[in-house]
Formats: structure tokens, sequence, C-alpha cells
């Protein structure tokens, strides 16, 4: 089925022209480098949204979390994250081995504001670094390096809006998105049934984190 749009924004002018111009005060917010305020933000992160785009522009969007304080920061310009055990995909370093423009987005549970970083990614395997980011005596194989251009807060109209971190907005339990069975659906595979892959996430995430 074709969706066609009648009245479609086609032109910066057009948009400007809708919404007007950021503030003095927007504009002006964003900065070149990690100081304090941005690393004292980073040290009490525990999750963070890691975009990429590869070389043709197809876009991905990865969470990464562990414990606050997981992104390490280098100096005032470059901070690393560390690469943890996943499904092997790595969209994100195919991604960065194409094209290295991020868009970090770091939160902090309970705080609506999000910390914005974009900047240029390398990926590492510097032993002497990865080895200070070992978890249960485990290093991480690979690390992404972002060297930061902008940074800045974006405000909490978003979590205000969403009431993301209020629990009496949750859904409860039994009424949540099965992902077990959503997955198995998804793989359609011969004996990958739901109970099948609801024991292979329970497994990992018991014992395949670090």
């Amino acid at each position: 089925m074709t969706i066609t749009f009648q009245d479609r924004v086609t032109s910066q002018e057009e948009l400007r022209n809708m919404l007007g111009s950021p503030s003095l005060r927007g504009q002006n917010k964003v900065i070149s480098t990690l100081d304090d305020h941005c690393r004292e933000f980073i040290s009490k992160s525990p999750f963070l949204v890691l975009a990429t785009s590869d070389a043709d522009g197809n876009c991905d969007s990865s969470p990464r979390g562990d414990a606050p304080g997981f992104v390490y920061v280098l100096d005032d310009q470059h901070l690393i994250i560390p690469d943890r055990p996943g499904n092997k995909r790595v969209d994100s370093m195919l991604n960065i081995l194409t094209n290295p423009k991020v868009g970090l987005l770091f939160l902090i549970p309970g705080m609506g504001e999000t910390l914005r970083i974009n900047g240029d990614a390398m990926i590492i395997r510097d032993e002497a670094i990865l080895e200070q980011m070992a978890v249960n005596g485990k290093a991480p194989l690979l690390g992404i390096v972002v060297k930061v251009e902008h940074c800045y807060i974006h405000c909490g109209k978003a979590f205000k809006r969403s009431g993301l971190w209020e629990p009496e907005t949750w859904s409860a339990n039994n009424e949540l998105p099965n992902a077990a069975k959503i997955l198995a659906a998804h793989v359609n595979l011969p004996g990958m049934t739901e109970e099948r892959v609801a024991a292979d996430l329970l497994e990992g995430y018991k014992s395949k984190l670090y």
C-alpha cells in the first residue's frame, strides 16, 4: 500500500516560518568540550543511546548500559564506551567503520533533562585502556571512542509528557509486550519457540552480561 501525503514541509525556510528560531540561550548552550558539568552527568549515567548511520545514510540506534560511570572520559575531547557482550550483530560498529559520525543521548533515571553529545567515533582494542573497564574480571574486547564536537543539555519536556519516570503511569507486568513471543515470531526458525527464546534470554541475562 502506498500512502501519499499532500502537504509536506520540504525546505528549511518553511520549517522556520512555522516553528521560529531558537532563543539565544538555545543557540549558546552548545559547547565543544567535556567540561566539569558534562563529566559529572556522564559519571552518574547508567544508560545511553548510541545513534549511527552507514555510508548510505541508513540509521540505527543502540542502547548501552552498565553501572553509573561505565563511560570513561579520557580528556576534555574524548570519551570511551566499553563494548559488552551482545548478539554479535555489531550494527553500530559496522556503521562506524564506514561513517564515523555518531550521536549519544545520556540518561539518568528520574531526571528529565538529558545530555546530548555528537562527534566522530573510532573502534579501539588497546588492552591497557580496556583493562581499566573490566567488570567481574572481564575486560571488553573493544571500545568505542568518541571525539566530541557538540555537547548540550536537552530539556525534560519529553519525559514530562511521557511520564517515563512516574511509576503510576507504567503498565502492569502482565500488560507489557512479550519479548520472547515477539522474537520467536520474527526469527521464525524451526524449534525456536517462545519458551525456548524465553529460556535463552533468561540464561543470557544471568551469565552473559560481561
